[in-house]
């Protein structure tokens, strides 16, 4: 199949459990956003900032950062500088085996002067957001059950606003960043939707499953089979040593947004099927 028909398949198996009405989500998105993403990635060799973590209590969820971490050796295998931007606990987490920018500021001015400064930096060849909570129009962030977690978020938003490279962000439930792309088609959805927009929004039913289509993608074109070098329960286990929590359940389990491990490699095999390589 041509790569158009690939990232429509890959779109259509990413929503086919539609836990969080991403289907209406998608019916938004002009189809081979999958494909737009992944060339916007396709050959880089400079830094891409990966942005992942989204507060739950006093620690973080699973969603997320198992995506960001596939993705993360993902590019670095293909010659990429992945850099990946976090506030703490996952930052600590992860300082001693990945390259991670600190994200310290907790205000919208704080937040503009940090990103303007970081960007200036490391001048990113691409920024990817992957289940970051979005600001909402009033300025705070909200969690799927429209609690305030605004105390405990780093900002983010503004590394998305301020850059002057290619922004893609990952997605499923409506709140977090690269929503505002489509704030008209999910204002009916029961969530406090992110205002925050990048340049190629990405949906699926686990945000974590959205990394894994882009690399489906990255993996055909370089001729690698870099799917089956992802293990989502090897990463689970290494963030449940961290303190990790599924963000549905809100308990240190080796489960993503509710579902086993085995959910996220049953859909790794299916887009290895996808792809030509099982």
């Amino acid at each position: 199949m041509s790569d158009l028909e690939l990232s429509i398949a890959i779109e259509n198996a990413l929503v086919a459990r539609n836990l969080r009405n991403m289907k209406t989500a998608q019916a938004a998105l002009e189809p081979g956003y999958y494909l737009r993403a992944a060339r916007r990635l396709q050959g880089i060799d400079g830094t891409v900032i990966i942005g992942t973590g989204f507060p739950v209590t006093d620690t973080f969820e699973t969603d997320g950062p198992v995506g960001a971490i596939a993705l993360y050796n993902a590019l670095l295998a293909l010659g990429a500088t992945p850099v990946f931007a976090c506030g703490n606990p996952l930052a600590h987490c992860l300082k001693n085996d990945y390259t991670v920018l600190e994200l310290n500021a907790r205000d919208v001015p704080s937040s503009r002067q940090e990103a303007r400064e970081r960007l200036q930096e490391l001048a990113p060849a691409a920024i990817v957001s992957i289940e970051r909570p979005g600001l909402s129009d009033d300025g705070r962030y909200y969690n799927m059950r429209g609690e305030d977690i605004t105390p405990r978020s780093a900002f983010f938003d503004a590394y998305m606003d301020l850059s002057d490279c290619p922004t893609i962000a990952i997605g499923d439930g409506g709140n977090e960043i690269g929503m505002g792309n489509i704030r008209e088609a999910i204002a009916t959805l029961d969530i406090k939707a992110s205002a925050t927009t990048c340049d190629e929004l990405l949906v699926a039913d686990v945000s974590n499953w959205g990394a894994y289509g882009i690399i489906a993608l990255l993996g055909r074109w370089s001729e690698r089979d870099l799917l089956a070098e992802i293990s989502p329960l090897a990463i689970l286990n290494y963030l449940s040593g961290h303190g990790s929590v599924d963000g549905v359940t809100r308990e240190n389990t080796l489960t993503e947004d509710g579902l086993e491990a085995e959910e996220g490699q049953n859909i790794i095999r299916e887009l290895r099927e996808l792809s030509g390589f099982a």
